[in-house]
Order: structure tokens, then C-alpha cells, then sequence
């Protein structure tokens, strides 16, 4: 069972839309099919913490949905080619279940720190609805959904800069956040899908990507040109696959999420309703 997506509502304006302005003209071709895969729910999810770069892992719900994503897709016809991922282990997780669940464990897979969740800076580790009644609604919804406000940044020696964790070793000290604001992670995830996704999917490679929510809202808002003030309210499921077919110009023919409408709607409303006071 399908959800069709060309009415969502607010958070993006049709599903014939215009091309994305770094979109190009392309030769005729058959394009292979995009997935958008959140990963499943966290354990800080759980605890409705502010996550960002911290690394954690699945919990039990989270593990079930990753699970459960992969037969879904196997319904729905599909088979991938290759995968993406962040180098964050609730998004590698999340990959290899999926992919276990759809018979496609050994898949390769590209791992890079693009595909990683924004950096929440100094809020991450802190309840979202804690920091609501601290700060109030507005300044954390500032923080959380702004398009180009960052949240306050972590110093170098904090645990919580990247530059600390051995993983990112090998990436230029500059590139590595304190914090970001939506508009960064666009930057970094949009050029990012143009380098290494559109070249397997103009060759009709099935590609599947499970990232994080803002990093995939991020994408999100390009392929569909969503505008920075509406990308606000687009709340992204865990565990939900979001199936995308493009045109030769990388416009968005169809975008359709893949499961239970009822479920997916459940799923999204949580998103949306983290930060409220509790």
C-alpha cells in the first residue's frame, strides 16, 4: 500500500513542480529509481533528546522499523543497486536491516559524513520539550526548524564536536561543524546527492539512501524546490521509505511513501509533535 504525496499540504507546493535550480537539460534516458529512508527510531529519539552528530544506536521500535522497511520495498517491486548512508550508526543500522529484510544484505554501500544528521551544537544531549519550557516555543522552533538560524555552537573541545571523534580524522578540521542551521546541511548534502547519486541513477541504477531527518529534509527541499519558509513543516517518518521518480531533468515526476497510510500519518505527527510541552 501506497501514500500519494501529491497533496501533501503546505509543506511543498504541487507535485508538478519545476526543475531544481541545479538541475541541467540531459539527453533522453530512463532513470533509476530514488528511495529517501529516515532511519529508524533512536534511542535518544526514544528519550526525545536533541541527537544531531552524537552516535546512537536503534532501539527496539527503531530496529522493527528498519526491519520492517525492507519487505515493504520488496513489495513494492523493488531491487537496489546501491545504497548510501552517514556515518552515524542509527543510519548504518537502519541500511543493513533494510536491506537484510529485502534480501539485499550484501548490496554495496557509500558511507560518508554528508549523509550525517544537522549538528544541533549546544542543544544536543537536551530534551526537546525541556528546552521548549526553558526557552519557549518560538526561540526552539527557531532553533529546530529555522532554515538559516543555527542553535548555539559547541566549543572545539567539547565531546560533542566532531573534531574529537576518530571517525572524522580524515576530514579537513574546517569542514567539521559546532553547529548548523538547515541551510548548512544543503550545502553539504545537496552537492554532495549531485557527485555520486545522480550519476548511478542516470546509468537506471536503483539507489537507496538512509540518512537522517534533516539531511534528507534537506535534499527534500531541493528536489522538490521547497522554499525556506515551507521546508518548516515538513516532517519526515522514521522507518518510512519515500520513493521518488524523476524526469531527465531530475524534476520530480511521483513521490509516494511506501506502507500503511494510517501508520505513516501516526509516524509523522510524532515528528512533528516532539518539541511541544509536555
Amino acid at each position: 500500500m501506497t501514500q500519494d504525496l501529491s497533496h501533501e499540504g503546505n509543506a511543498r507546493d504541487s507535485i508538478q513542480i519545476s526543475p531544481p535550480p541545479w538541475a541541467q537539460t540531459y539527453d533522453e534516458g530512463v532513470l533509476g529509481n530514488l528511495v529517501l529512508l529516515r532511519h529508524g527510531q533512536s534511542t535518544w529519539n526514544e528519550l526525545n533528546l536533541f541527537t544531531g552528530w552524537h552516535d546512537v544506536p536503534l532501539s527496539a521500535q527503531g530496529e522493527r522499523e528498519a526491519a520492517e522497511a525492507g519487505p515493504t520495498m520488496a513489495a513494492a517491486g523493488l531491487v537496489f543497486d546501491v545504497a548510501h548512508t552517514s556515518l552515524l550508526t542509527r543510519a548504518v543500522m537502519t541500511c543493513h536491516l533494510a536491506l537484510s529484510g529485502m534480501g539485499q544484505v550484501w548490496l554495496p554501500v557509500e558511507r560518508h559524513w554528508k549523509w550525517n544528521e544537522r549538528h544541533y551544537g549546544a542543544l544536543q544531549g537536551l530534551d526537546k520539550a525541556a528546552t521548549t519550557a526553558l526557552h519557549g516555543e518560538e526561540q526552539t522552533k527557531i532553533w529546530r526548524r529555522s532554515y538559516d538560524v543555527p542553535p548555539p555552537p559547541v566549543d572545539m573541545s567539547s565531546p560533542e564536536h566532531p573534531a574529537s571523534d576518530p571517525r572524522y580524522r580524515l576530514v579537513n578540521p574546517a569542514d567539521l561543524p559546532a553547529t548548523e542551521c538547515l541551510k548548512d546541511v544543503v550545502d553539504r548534502v545537496v552537492p554532495h546527492f549531485h557527485a555520486t547519486v545522480v550519476p548511478q541513477l542516470r546509468a537506471g541504477m536503483n539507489v537507496l539512501v538512509a540518512a537522517h531527518g534533516n539531511s534528507l529534509r534537506a535534499l527534500v527541499m531541493a528536489l522538490e524546490n521547497i522554499s525556506s519558509e515551507n521546508i518548516a513543516e515538513l516532517n519526515i517518518p522514521t522507518g518510512v521509505p519515500r520513493l521518488y521518480k524523476l524526469s531527465d531533468s531530475l524534476a520530480v515526476n511521483e513521490v509516494t511513501y511506501l506502507g500503511d497510510a494510517e501508520k505513516i500519518k501516526a509516524a509523522t505527527d510524532a515528528v512533528a509533535n516532539q518539541a511541544k510541552p509536555k
